[in-house]
C-alpha cells in the first residue's frame, strides 16, 4: 500500500508565535436531544483570527456529551439515541438515584461517549468532513443550560 500526503495548508514556520483564544458557549438543550452547534464553534474560530491550529471543545458536565456525527440524515442521530436507550435503560435499578431515574443512565452514556473533541483548524475553518457536524448530546429528560469551553491554539 502506498500512502500519499496531501497538505491541507502551507507548512507552518517556527518564527510565528502560537496564539491562544478561548470562549465559553452556553447551549440550551430541550431535554433528551442531540443539538448541532457546529456554526457557533466556527464563529469562535473566525473571531480568533487563527488560520492553522487546533480547536479543543470541552463540555463542563457529566450527564451530557459531545459527538462528531452525520449532519445530513437525521435518522442517524435517531438511531444513535435508540441504540443508547436500549444499551443503557432507565428502567434498571441503579444505586445512584437521588437526582431521578434518568441521571445515572445519563452518566453512563457520557462515560461511553466524550466530553471533549479536538478538531484541526485549516485556513481559518474547522476541518470537519463534508458530512460531519459537532453535536451536544443531552442525556437528561429535562432541558438545561450547558457550558462548552472552546479553546483554540495556532497561528
Amino acid at each position: 500500500m502506498i500512502a500519499e500526503f496531501f497538505p491541507l495548508s502551507p507548512p507552518m514556520t517556527t518564527s510565528s508565535a502560537t496564539q491562544h483564544y478561548q470562549q465559553v458557549l452556553s447551549i440550551r438543550t430541550r431535554g433528551k436531544s442531540i443539538e448541532r452547534f457546529t456554526r457557533q464553534v466556527q464563529e469562535v474560530v473566525a473571531d480568533s483570527g487563527i488560520q492553522t491550529g487546533l480547536c479543543s471543545v470541552f463540555l463542563r458536565h457529566t450527564s451530557a456529551s459531545l459527538i462528531i456525527q452525520e449532519n445530513a440524515d437525521p435518522d442517524v442521530l435517531r438511531d444513535l439515541e435508540n441504540f443508547f436507550a436500549d444499551l443503557v435503560p432507565e428502567s434498571r435499578d441503579y444505586i445512584h438515584s437521588t437526582e431521578g431515574p434518568d441521571d445515572m443512565p445519563a452518566h453512563i452514556r457520557t462515560a461511553l461517549t466524550h466530553t471533549s473533541e479536538q478538531i484541526p483548524i485549516v485556513q481559518g475553518r474547522l476541518a470537519l468532513g463534508t458530512w460531519q457536524g459537532l453535536y451536544l448530546w443531552e442525556h437528561r429528560s429535562r432541558g438545561s443550560n450547558r457550558e462548552v469551553v472552546v479553546h483554540l491554539s495556532g497561528y
